[in-house]
């Protein structure tokens, strides 16, 4: 399709806004990103990146966020007026890394370099961020949106009305989009937990950087620094809270803020730049639903929680992700409007119950001031699903009446089922004539087509399944025969984009696949498994449920 005109409006720059804008534009939907702020935020703000995150980072080909973040550093506890710790502790769930699981350590990248990075992506779209434009009102039609903007320039403004066909809203907690739909975000503020966060250099003896360091008791007081390289070879995360902690005297008082980092660190501290703060409450909110219309919430502007479990980012992303692979479709003309209303339908469970999740962390951890409740992989994310979706389709799952939904779980290796996270495949052999390369499952995985792995005891197998797959777009999706270790390394010439052996079974280990079965995986643009079906009308069946006239 041809654009002459950005047919999506994305309101708000941070990291859920660009990922929208980033899927959308991988798969040739043009955008218009608009951020409020004059200037790009900088801090270090939510700087944990979990599993599954990473896992679409990589789908986005965004290999710096793995890149460049920073494993968790251990803790060092101080009781106050103590300069010699008490005990060392690790915030997370050390795991080994698998086959089926590439990416299985926890990251820190502070918000201010990964929207760096999201931009530079942009970029090679040509897509930029107006800044200082603001969404004053909108208005939506069955055809479109029209947009009232605000330009800052200088001590004026220019209003501009922009028409687009779609709209995003990505402008976090006190969201325009949101208010403007009339959308409820029902909730409460949780009392006792006010905290001042923000970024600073500093030095001090015995402030090993190896460590994160946390003087004092959230019951009572507390003061943690956590060193960052991304501000400076001085520079520290800090964190300010506890039930004795005056946090709104502290709020926009430097000096206050210095004199209570210095006062509860027993080591002579050397300040040398405050460089940003911000004043954190835990609210606890939700809208009543993702979308109306043309409209859509994604991140912040939909849900807000505690910090504690350090969801929050992450679920931004994850929704606009979701989101996005859809909405290019229905763009496009290659699926029904009807295929927006799963986003809702699937994101919205998903979000009430990490609501639930984070609250029950900050209770315990204010209750006993450790980091006990961070030790779980639920954190990872890697155990999410939409088993409950009315567009994925299992063919050998049995139905259990009145089961739990259940959606936010931690990962069971031993059962995998339409609706969840597709699992990753090293070292598999291409057997096509004149390849002898290696390559993963996740390599297939991207936000602009789904993948069709049928596994089969050989080529013949599949034929059935892949001619199938001949009346549909071939942009829209790759096609891959996976052979167990079982079947000869000779090539095979096949109508699939890819024939591989599975030389060590590790595909066929991660999809709880038999040698000898033929078993069909359609793996959607998200990296969630789609559908598991037996054959060529299984996969035509899924995919009446994704296209037009399929």
């Amino acid at each position: 399709m041809n654009y002459t005109h950005p047919p999506v409006l994305v309101v708000g720059a941070g990291p859920a806004g660009l990922v929208a804008a980033l899927t959308l534009l991988q798969n040739g939907i043009p955008v218009r990103i608009i951020e409020r702020d004059i200037n790009h935020r900088i801090g270090q703000r939510g700087p944990g990146i979990w599993p599954r995150s990473l896992e679409l980072f990589n789908f986005l080909d965004v290999p710096e966020v793995n890149n460049l973040g920073k494993s968790f550093p251990l803790i060092r506890s101080y009781k106050l007026g103590e300069t010699e710790h008490s005990h060392v502790e690790s915030m997370i769930l050390h795991t080994e890394s698998t086959p089926a699981i590439p990416f299985n350590v926890p990251k820190m990248l502070g918000q201010q370099l990964l929207d760096v990075i999201l931009r530079r992506h942009l970029d090679k779209f040509s897509c930029s961020i107006d800044m200082g434009t603001e969404l004053r009102s909108f208005k939506q039609s069955d055809e479109g949106v029209t947009a009232v903007l605000a330009k800052k320039q200088g001590d004026d403004e220019i209003l501009e009305t922009f028409d687009t066909k779609w709209m995003i809203g990505a402008d976090g907690g006190r969201s325009i989009v949101r208010k403007q739909l009339g959308l409820m975000f029902p909730g409460e503020t949780r009392a006792g937990s006010w905290i001042i966060t923000g970024d600073i250099r500093l030095t001090g003896p015995g402030l090993d950087r190896m460590y994160w360091h946390k003087f004092g008791d959230a019951n009572d007081k507390c003061v943690s620094l956590r060193p960052t390289d991304e501000i400076g070879e001085d520079g520290w995360h800090f964190l300010i809270l506890g039930r004795n902690i005056d946090v709104k005297n502290l709020s926009d008082n430097e000096e206050l803020i210095l004199e209570t980092i210095s006062s509860m660190c027993p080591m002579k501290i050397t300040f040398n730049k405050l460089v940003c703060t911000s004043e954190y409450r835990a609210n606890v909110r939700m809208v009543n639903k993702f979308s109306e219309g043309r409209v859509f919430l994604v991140g912040d502007a939909a849900h807000i929680h505690s910090p504690t479990g350090g969801q929050g980012l992450n679920s931004g992303v994850q929704d606009g992700f979701n989101l996005c692979w859809k909405l290019a479709l229905v763009e496009k003309g290659l699926a029904n409007k009807s295929l927006l209303e799963t986003y809702n339908e699937e994101r919205f469970p998903i979000i009430s119950e990490m609501l639930e999740m984070t609250s029950s962390i900050l209770t315990r951890a204010m209750k006993t001031g450790g980091m006990d409740a961070w030790r779980t992989t639920l954190l990872y994310m890697l155990g999410i699903h939409c088993r409950f979706s009315s567009i994925v389709l299992d063919e050998f799952a049995i139905p259990v009446e009145g089961k739990p939904i259940n959606t936010y779980r931690i990962l069971d290796e031993g059962n995998l089922e339409a609706g969840d996270r597709a699992p990753d495949a090293p070292k598999l052999l291409h057997l096509r004539p004149g390849e002898s390369d290696l390559m993963t499952l996740f390599s297939l995985y991207r936000p602009w087509r789904h993948a069709v792995i049928v596994f089969a005891p050989s080529p013949t197998d599949a034929t059935p399944i892949l001619a199938a797959l001949e009346p549909y777009d071939k942009s829209l999706l790759r096609s891959a025969v996976i052979l167990p270790s079982s079947a000869r390394a000779t090539p095979v010439a096949s109508p699939a984009d890819f024939v591989l052996l599975d030389q060590i079974d590790h595909a066929y280990s991660a999809y709880l696949v038999e040698a000898t079965q033929t078993k069909v995986f359609v793996i959607r643009p998200d990296g969630v498994v789609g559908a598991i079906v037996h054959g060529a009308e299984g996969v035509k069946n899924y995919f009446s449920r994704i296209f037009k006239d399929a």
